[in-house]
């Protein structure tokens, strides 16, 4: 006997999927189930909920695979976009397909119990939750629904882990740089010299181009001005390259038209990779991670009493004290700034006083 088919479900690859209009709204969705009288009892649900919406302003239950779903749709843009997305999926792969309500200190702590049992740091976990409490903030205000209705009625409190297991920085000195460094390929040791004489962050240094090298007018001395998209403030950034990184940018010149760092004429993606691996071993140097050539610069700046100010502007950190328009004292003082960290006598160099930028040739 034929099985009487039932308006708005079809199946995808043995998966009953949703497709009907209930007063104006389109359901579109999967039912999560091959079993036909589930499936049937899933539309059922929908298109109650659709319907008390619709008539008596109830809001609609929406699932979590919804919200995640949305959240990348909308933001491809962003350039933690996959990252994110990894972590909402893992969440959802231990807690569930829960409705948005549902979802709450509670019912992430399966999660928390999951990562800590993983071995997993408490940074790593908190940056997931994060990703969590901006999707349940966007469906508690930006998300709504055709009457009005924001799709999670209030915001839950889901805190962050403190496990006490963060790892403290490793600050190189100068011996353990040059051990480091030594046992380094060339392209490599020219990315490592760049980042920890000048604070950027590892994709910083990966993409950095050609073309936003400036020179000083009346000097030698260069700068690289990072476009918004590249930093993690999302606002534009100097680099200021003090004479070794300057080392660092001439060996390197000729190698590529675009890219300053390339490895066989194409840009290196990771400074965390096996020559970084095997060089920290080599080196006995267990404890170095490539961040920690940017916490390096930063304790340097400090024991070479450079102010806070400038420490901030020279590894980027938001102050909102610096922007893309220098002065000639703002300038001035980061060249001499960055400089003062140098293994050569830094006092013998000229720091000159012209400061207008202009977009340096070949």
């Amino acid at each position: 006997m034929r099985k009487n088919k039932i308006p708005g479900l079809f199946k995808i690859q043995e998966i009953w999927h949703i497709d009907k209009m209930v007063n104006g709204r389109r359901i579109s969705r999967s039912t999560g189930t091959n079993n036909h009288i589930e499936a049937q009892q899933v539309l059922a649900r929908l298109i109650d909920e659709a319907r008390q919406a619709a008539i008596f302003g109830v809001r609609t239950k929406r699932r979590f695979s919804q919200a995640i779903e949305r959240y990348i749709d909308e933001n491809q843009h962003l350039a933690s976009i996959n990252d994110n997305t990894a972590h909402l999926m893992l969440i959802m792969s231990v807690i569930g397909d829960l409705y948005l309500h549902e979802i709450h200190d509670e019912s992430v702590r399966a999660f928390i119990d999951a990562r800590k049992r993983d071995g997993r740091k408490s940074k790593t976990v908190n940056i997931a939750l994060a990703a969590l409490r901006r999707v349940l903030k966007l469906a508690t205000g930006k998300w709504r629904d055709v009457n009005g209705l924001t799709w999670l009625e209030s915001m839950p409190i889901i805190e962050n882990v403190k496990w006490n297991d963060a790892r403290k920085p490793f600050t190189l000195s100068y011996d353990d740089q040059a051990k480091l460094f030594g046992v380094m390929p060339g392209h490599l040791r020219a990315m490592c010299l760049f980042k920890v004489n000048t604070g950027c962050r590892e994709q910083e240094v990966c993409q950095l181009r050609w073309e936003w090298e400036y020179e000083l007018t009346g000097s030698d001395d260069i700068v690289f001005i990072l476009p918004e998209w590249l930093t993690k403030n999302s606002e534009e950034r100097i680099i200021v390259v003090n004479h070794e990184a300057r080392k660092a940018i001439e060996s390197v010149r000729k190698h590529n038209a675009d890219f300053v760092f390339t490895y066989k004429g194409s840009p290196v993606t990771s400074i965390n990779n096996s020559a970084w691996k095997n060089a920290r071993k080599k080196a006995e140097l267990p404890l170095a991670r490539v961040h920690d050539l940017k916490h390096t610069f930063g304790k340097r700046l400090r024991a070479a009493d450079v102010n806070f100010e400038d420490r901030q502007d020279l590894l980027g950190h938001k102050n909102g004290s610096i922007t893309t328009h220098y002065s000639q004292a703002e300038i001035r003082n980061l060249i001499e700034a960055s400089n003062k960290v140098c293994m050569e006598d830094s006092d013998s160099r000229k720091i000159h006083e012209a400061v207008v930028l202009k977009r340096k040739k070949g």
